[in-house]
């Protein structure tokens, strides 16, 4: 296969953490390896300075309560850099701001664009100070614009597929592609001497990670949990990850009774989480807004037990009574699936054997020859003028945006 120039826009890279930031990565470095020019195009980070090479940054703003710096989405240099890279397809991770560059960059240079819809992006609509309902119309309005923009989709699973399908009509030129993981990174670490530095010998050790924010549901994952500890007084629940949402998280542990069997442990550097998982017991996790679960997988491929709320992303690698259970999206239902596994031994030795196999079905260099061929398909497609074709019938695309923002007075 002939060498792609392959461009990444995305509006949050390293030094951050996400799973947005964990994908560009891992399929950077492995189609990296298998020989391929991948470049990042991304925000600026005041005080950080980039090891990795090519990676250019789009000046920013940093603002108060704002997780991120706030990408502007125009620099001149980028614009006299980019003819010069020989694109051969241009990859966006976000709809807007620096999306908005890669589509447009795209189509002045007659380039592919490809567009991986990471995230649902309706659990988003409480951050914005509007009815709840009239936002997620709106975002799904701007999605479903930004995709017909594109000459392919790239979903991280089945149940976002479907999803695309039934919101705004996609069933063409869309392929499921997960991020891929080294699961022998996670089935071989060893977890025992972390174990006891953290004084967690006697321990039965629960633990999720993700960030600390409303839709990752950790107030389910909390509220099931003095059941628990009641039937195991030795159980601790250790969360990885941080976000606004940790002081009233922390308050609720208070106001269970549990908050001296809880320990927020705050961001942990990614080459440190295979040790942490290996360290404890049981993988437990509340999220029903995943695309792909791959906190969830990284647990099975460590040999955990898992017991997760049945959710998008989740169900897609956790088939129940195989790796793990499954639960209903209920405190009840939760403390119930884990009294369940954990009092079933058995089951849970064949959980443990049975979700380093499945992880095995995500390594890294499969899902990037998946995206390659995806590229492929992009380049024939802008070619043929063939873009995402979305149902212009679906109800999102109802929303008059002229009567939206100047009709209503």
């Amino acid at each position: 296969m002939a060498r792609k120039h392959i461009a990444h826009f995305t509006n949050t890279y390293q030094p951050f953490t996400n799973g947005i930031v964990r994908s560009i990565s891992s399929f950077r470095h492995t189609l990296t390896e298998l020989g391929h020019n991948v470049f990042v195009f991304a925000q600026q980070v005041k005080g950080h300075v980039d090891k990795e090479p090519f990676v250019f940054r789009y000046p920013a703003i940093e603002l108060p309560l704002q997780a991120y710096p706030l990408t502007i989405p125009v620099s001149s240099f980028v614009d006299h850099l980019l003819p010069s890279l020989k694109l051969d397809v241009i990859h966006a991770h976000h709809p807007i701001l620096l999306g908005q560059a890669a589509a447009n960059t795209a189509k002045s240079h007659s380039i592919p664009l490809v567009f991986t819809h990471h995230t649902r992006y309706q659990e988003y609509s409480h951050y914005v100070p509007l009815p709840r309902e009239l936002v997620k119309k709106i975002i799904d309005r701007w999605v479903g614009d930004y995709m017909s923009l594109c000459h392919h989709i790239v979903v991280p699973s089945e149940s976002t597929k479907i999803i695309l399908a039934e919101r705004y009509g996609i069933t063409d030129q869309v392929s499921v592609v997960p991020t891929g993981i080294n699961p022998d990174t996670f089935n071989n670490a060893d977890g025992r001497t972390l174990r006891q530095q953290m004084g967690w010998q006697d321990n039965l050790v629960l633990i999720s990670v993700g960030r600390l924010a409303e839709e990752k549901n950790w107030r389910t994952l909390l509220a099931a949990m003095p059941p628990v500890m009641a039937a195991y007084p030795q159980a601790r629940l250790v969360i990885l990850g941080d976000g606004d949402e940790r002081a009233a998280l922390a308050a609720l542990a208070k106001k269970l009774g549990i908050a001296a069997q809880v320990q927020f442990l705050g961001n942990v550097p990614f080459a440190d989480v295979p040790t942490y998982l290996k360290a404890a017991d049981l993988f437990c996790f509340a999220s029903v807004s995943e695309t792909q679960g791959i906190v969830t997988l990284e647990a099975m491929a460590a040999g955990l037990p898992v017991v997760a709320v049945r959710g998008s992303g989740t169900a897609d690698v956790v088939t129940d009574g195989v790796e793990g259970l499954l639960t209903d999206n209920n405190k009840d239902a939760l403390a119930n699936g884990l009294l369940t596994v954990l009092g079933d031994e058995p089951a849970q030795k064949g959980y443990r054997a049975a979700g380093p196999k499945k992880a095995q079905q995500f390594d890294e260099k499969s899902q990037a020859q998946k995206l390659l061929d995806v590229y492929d398909r992009a380049a024939a497609a802008q070619k043929a003028n063939k873009k995402v074709i979305t149902d212009p019938h679906r109800p999102i695309f109802d929303l008059d945006w002229q009567e939206l923002f100047n009709g209503n007075d």
